[in-house]
């Protein structure tokens, strides 16, 4: 059974239990209401008849008086003077005993009322009676017996059962109506999101839920939408990435099948050629290197080591290694900070960064090297004066094999993953990477990392 049925069907069910329990306060209604009422006026006229009893024996004109009442009222009301009288009054069979026993006899003495209920097959009804005392010097003189038949519930509502039959039927077809209606409206999102999983399951990426409102399904749809867009988006990464891959690694084997087979047939100079299968050889490494250092990054299986770590020997070791390359670095290095941090992945952060410095910048130009505090974050720049980028390109170029000079970058073997890289190893330091840059006026990169307290923890 589908969830809009199982909807539909629990509406029916309550739908049928408000209309039962609809009946069931009419017939609470009719015994409380009506038969306490009734039961109140009875009394009340047993009371009011006794009053003008005097005492001694019943004579005939309270007799008189009481069957005047009787005639004048709703009520069937007698007196007789041996309540063994009674049992041939009453309008249902009943023996005297049955009517007053001993309990009931002692009730009378101490001058308590009786009521009585029975059916009678002559009016087939229930009869509600009361037998009232009359006492005088403690001795039972007669008894004032008082009955009426009850109004069966359905000649109460006689005149409107029709009507009450007739708003039942309309409320349970305006119910199961607007249920069925009600839960196709609730069910139709659902199953419009049921379709459009299919579809992407399918490899539909582009499939969508329609728009449902500004209520709880609406949101759902719009969440639903975002998670099928960032799939989509996912999608087109993945298939971009392959493509990306495909293209780099097709340019140094071509470069390694070509000269390779210049050597083996002896056509031009055979050390030349070696050195460029070599040189594409150790681009495809790199390459392969960073290529499973960003799935690690990106699976969260890169263990980090973390240790409390003095971060200016390794901004020292880091730019020794690059003073080769580069004539001019200029420090500005606080010695005493230290850090929770991956020695090796930290030092992977800093050759990456410098080596891009290094590679766009005029050798005898200055790169600017700071390591300081500023309050809760420890910040390491690295600044350069070399060619630039443009502003537009900035926040694109730690996305996967970005490169602003795709031809140079290539020629000089870079993945166009190194920012990349560096951007997750400093989001795993639960750090920040800052790059600041305008054509022709170099380059600005700034890694924040988190200070630490003075009991060691960070900040």
């Amino acid at each position: 059974m589908t969830f809009g049925k199982k909807l539909w069907m629990t509406l029916f069910i309550f739908s049928i239990i408000a209309v039962g329990a609809a009946f069931g306060l009419a017939y609470i209604l009719y015994e409380k209401l009506y038969v306490e009422s009734v039961k109140s006026e009875l009394v009340e006229a047993a009371e009011n008849l006794s009053a003008d009893y005097s005492g001694g024996d019943l004579d005939k004109e309270f007799v008189k008086q009481v069957n005047w009442f009787s005639e004048k009222s709703s009520f069937e009301a007698f007196a007789v003077h041996n309540p063994r009288e009674l049992a041939a009054c009453i309008p249902y069979e009943a023996d005297y005993e049955t009517l007053i026993g001993p309990e009931e006899r002692e009730k009378l003495l101490k001058n308590e009322m009786i009521e009585k209920t029975g059916h009678s097959d002559r009016f087939n009804r229930q009869i509600i009676s009361v037998i009232y005392p009359l006492l005088d010097d403690q001795q039972l003189k007669g008894i004032i017996y008082l009955y009426i038949p009850l109004e069966r519930i359905d000649e109460l509502v006689s005149s409107l059962i029709m009507f009450w039959a007739a708003g039942a039927v309309l409320l349970m077809t305006l119910l199961l109506y607007g249920g069925l209606k009600w839960s196709r409206y609730v069910t139709k999102p659902l199953e419009n999101m049921k379709n459009t999983a299919v579809r992407l399951s399918k490899g539909d990426y582009k499939a969508r839920v329609p728009a449902a409102g500004e209520d709880e399904f609406g949101q759902l749809a719009q969440t639903f939408n975002e998670m099928a867009e960032a799939i989509e988006k996912e999608d087109e990464q993945r298939k971009t990435f392959l493509a990306t891959i495909s293209h780099e690694l097709r340019t140094p084997l071509s470069y390694i099948k070509g000269y390779s087979e210049a050597a083996i047939n002896g056509i031009g100079n055979s050390k030349h050629q070696l050195s460029i299968i070599y040189r594409e050889a150790v681009r495809m490494e790199r390459l392969v290197n960073d290529l499973l250092e960003l799935i690690r990054l990106d699976s969260g299986k890169m263990h980090m080591e973390k240790t409390f770590l003095p971060l200016a020997d390794l901004v020292y070791r880091t730019t020794d290694i690059f003073r080769l390359k580069h004539d001019s670095f200029e420090l500005d290095v606080d010695e005493e900070i230290i850090v929770n941090g991956d020695e090796d992945r930290l030092s992977q952060v800093m050759t990456n960064i410098l080596d891009n410095a290094v590679r766009y910048s005029e050798k005898n130009k200055p790169i600017y090297i700071t390591l300081k505090r500023e309050e809760n974050d420890v910040k390491w720049i690295v600044r350069d004066t070399g060619a630039g980028m443009p502003e537009e390109e900035i926040p694109q170029i730690t996305n996967q094999f970005y490169r602003i000079n795709k031809a140079r970058t290539r020629q000089d073997g870079g993945s166009g993953l190194g920012l990349s890289i560096v951007k997750q190893i400093v989001e795993k330091h639960g750090g920040k990477l800052l790059i600041e840059s305008k054509a022709g006026a170099g380059t600005t990169v700034t890694v924040i990392l988190p200070a630490l307290t003075e009991g060691g923890g960070e900040k």
